[in-house]
């Protein structure tokens, strides 16, 4: 195989100094014993205990008084169990009870990896052959859960990475619970989880075409006071609960740097973790630029594909995907319509690739198997590397396989531009595997990739090393075309 990749010496790697506050809780008996305790220290004690944890703390959070207070907040259903009224309780002690209900993560403890890249919309004040990009990486910190982070890089005319040093001060998002549901296209997903039509019509029956969570959540506890539900109905309730939280929106302050800025597990749905986004930056007819990235939604029991939308890296829109073909790991956008529909890549089946079409960028009711395994080194299942990325020649999509001793490595095809259904070629041997440096991890034997990137005539690959780190190649495009036409 006549590809030179050039593995460069720019690594990433976790940073356990990177830390978010977080509501920390322990049970309903604990949380009480813990706020009497408080109440009834006096002032100059809860002063002089304030104090040192503001001393401690302020320096490694934005604003961490204002957590406590969020955090104190969360705690008032049980002061009237209490018989406390929190309003004669001072601004002093609000905070320092809520510090007792707060703790640090450290988002990236254990891992960083699974890389995708994109161009960023921001491309002033840079010099000829260069490039702004924006990584987002997988993040993986205590009890192996899982976040969303990012770092802002340039690409200098020779394909070097020159990666923004990430801030410390980091942050969750404001969680916004204000999307609108389509009662046809969520009664349907619904279905999909096999729950009783008869069960999901005695909660939808009132509600609007278009409705809100909080009527849902009206109805649902109306029907959970008024019937008497068997203990199967009242679970299969909790998964509508479920499926409703899996859609929200989360909003970060202008004043954070990208890297200050974590995507951390929101809903129940992905409560284990947000695992190997895909961005790609997708281009509308009209010209505009929209960031969509698919990820898998994860609670330690069932996964769920998700849809990540957003404008600028502040804003964030997020929804389940639907259709019967929205399942399994490994779905990826391509980057503009094909023939007027949206495409997708998949692997329903968890060993081929598949493709999709849809007039709907959120439901896919239609598949067709793409490619299929076919060397040992890909025997054990085959997926994309992420989104296609468009050339002259024709879609350049990046694929990982998985052979002997469940080993990972990175391969490419090329498939047509018209018809991406029909693959030109495939190389027949990986592009890239796991050398001696970078077998050893917290998974071994694995490189992988969720996105890459041309700029100046070679494609650029982030990649994740055995589910640890990450690094990057080089290798040009040129080279990898021919080599595809060939095969």
């Amino acid at each position: 195989m006549n590809i030179t990749v050039r593995k460069k010496d720019t690594f990433l790697y976790p940073d356990k100094n990177r830390v978010i506050a977080r509501y920390f809780y322990n049970g309903d008996e604990r949380a009480r014993d813990i706020i009497m305790k408080v109440i009834n220290l006096s002032d100059e004690d809860v002063q002089r205990a304030l104090n040192q944890t503001l001393r401690e703390f302020s320096k490694r959070h934005r604003n961490i008084s204002k957590l406590f207070k969020k955090h104190f907040n969360n705690l008032l259903f049980h002061f009237a169990e209490l018989e406390i009224d929190p309003d004669t309780i001072s601004e002093q002690c609000k905070l320092l009870i809520g510090s007792f209900f707060t703790h640090e993560f450290s988002v990236e403890a254990a891992a960083l990896f699974n890389p995708s890249i994109v161009e960023d919309l921001d491309q002033s004040g840079l010099s000829n052959g260069e490039k702004r990009v924006i990584l987002s990486l997988r993040s993986t910190g205590e009890g192996h859960v899982s976040s969303l982070v990012f770092r802002r890089g340039i690409l200098n005319h020779e394909g070097e990475f020159n990666i923004q040093p990430p801030g410390y001060l980091i942050e969750e998002a404001e969680i916004i619970k204000r999307h609108t549901y389509d009662k046809g296209v969520f009664l349907s997903k619904l279905l999909e989880m096999d729950i009783s039509p008869d069960l999901t019509g005695l909660i939808t029956a009132e509600l609007p075409e278009k409705f809100v969570y909080r009527q849902l959540v009206k109805n649902v506890n109306e029907i959970l006071k008024n019937n008497n539900l068997t203990p199967e109905k009242q679970r299969a309730v909790e998964k509508i609960i479920w499926l409703a939280d899996a859609h929200y929106e989360v909003s970060f302050s202008l004043d954070t740097d990208i890297s200050g800025r974590v995507l951390f597990p929101v809903s129940e749905t992905e409560s284990k973790g947000i695992e190997d986004a895909r961005f790609v930056r997708f281009r509308h007819k009209d010209g505009k630029i929209t960031y969509y990235a698919t990820y898998t939604a994860n609670d330690g029991v069932t996964i769920l594909p998700k849809l990540l939308e957003t404008k600028n890296f502040y804003d964030f829109k997020v929804i389940p995907l639907h259709g019967p073909y929205a399942a399994n790991k490994n779905l990826a956008l391509f980057p503009r319509k094909i023939n007027g529909k949206y495409a997708m890549l998949s692997r329903v089946d968890g060993v081929n690739n598949y493709i999709m079409f849809s007039d709907l960028i959120h439901v896919w009711e239609n598949a067709k198997i793409l490619q299929q395994p076919k060397s040992p080194w890909e025997f054990i299942q085959l997926g994309n590397c992420g989104s296609p990325v468009e050339t002259d020649r024709g879609w350049l999509l990046i694929t990982h396989g998985v052979g002997p001793m469940r080993k990972y490595c990175i391969g490419a095809s090329l498939l047509d531009l018209d018809d991406p259904s029909h693959e030109i070629g495939r190389l027949k041997e990986p592009l890239i595997v796991p050398d001696e440096d970078e077998r050893e991890g917290y998974v071994p034997n694995v490189v992988y990739t969720c996105g890459s990137i041309i700029h100046n005539d070679e494609l650029i690959i982030p990649y994740a090393m055995s589910d640890y780190c990450t690094g990057f190649a080089n290798i040009s495009l040129d080279e990898l075309l021919d080599e595809l036409v060939m095969n």
